[in-house]
């Protein structure tokens, strides 16, 4: 397994001594080890690398990777460049449009956001090929609520967005008093229309971080 560094190594060097932590860290090997498992380890911490602790100002919780070939990138809802755009991105592009005007790109790599400050969370970091939610239950999830309330911790401005129930039942871990969060309905087209569209959590995003004195995330994926 790869291994995190900066702020967040320090951060989170507590849970890597759990015993759960252990329990994960072998399972997730064995699963490298025998069958095809995404992403590819050493990208797995990728939303800690890009995004350090100290500079997280946004944070999307997503479930689990991809688990097509060539999708996973260690960032949530994101993708490599050349892979077609998911269709929950591509609904994440249209109220993107609909609430800041930003076009729809060619691609579906978040990088740019995640160097802006916005971590891009899954609560589940692997998963096996062609088996969504296959690593649920292994122990990432304790890992990634132990994320949740090192964030949660910050005497500063952090806005969360989360998107459909699993995510929304993050926001019980959530009371700084000077961070806000934001729920929508999941982006995936089987709910998009119950709530997600029209949300407009990127202005609504921008509007909070500009108040406290932090500059907006420039939310436009250009093309490539």
């Amino acid at each position: 397994m790869a291994q995190l560094s900066g702020d967040w190594q320090e951060a989170l060097q507590g849970e890597f001594r759990k015993e759960y932590y252990a329990k994960l860290y072998r399972a997730v090997v064995a699963e490298y080890r025998t069958v095809t498992v995404y992403p590819p380890p050493d990208e797995m911490f990728n939303a800690f690398h890009f995004t350090p602790l100290s500079e997280t100002k946004v944070v999307i919780l997503g479930q689990d990777p991809y688990h097509g070939p060539g999708q996973a990138n260690g960032l949530c809802f994101s993708v490599k460049p050349g892979i077609q755009t998911p269709p929950s991105l591509v609904n994440i592009y249209k109220e993107l449009h609909d609430d800041l005007g930003c076009y729809v790109p060619n691609n579906g790599c978040l990088e740019k956001w995640a160097k802006q400050g916005v971590l891009l969370l899954n609560t589940v970091l692997t998963v096996r090929a062609h088996q969504a939610n296959s690593h649920h239950g292994l122990g990432w999830e304790e890992f990634t609520d132990a994320v949740i309330r090192i964030l949660n911790a910050q005497d500063r401005p952090i806005v969360y967005l989360l998107w459909g129930n699993p995510a929304k039942r993050k926001q019980l871990m959530l009371d700084n008093p000077g961070q806000l969060v934001l729920t929508a309905a999941h982006p995936s087209p089987f709910s998009a229309y119950n709530g997600f569209f029209g949300c407009r959590h990127f202005s609504k995003t921008n509007a909070f971080l500009t108040e406290h004195g932090l500059a907006a995330i420039d939310w436009q994926i250009e093309n490539i």
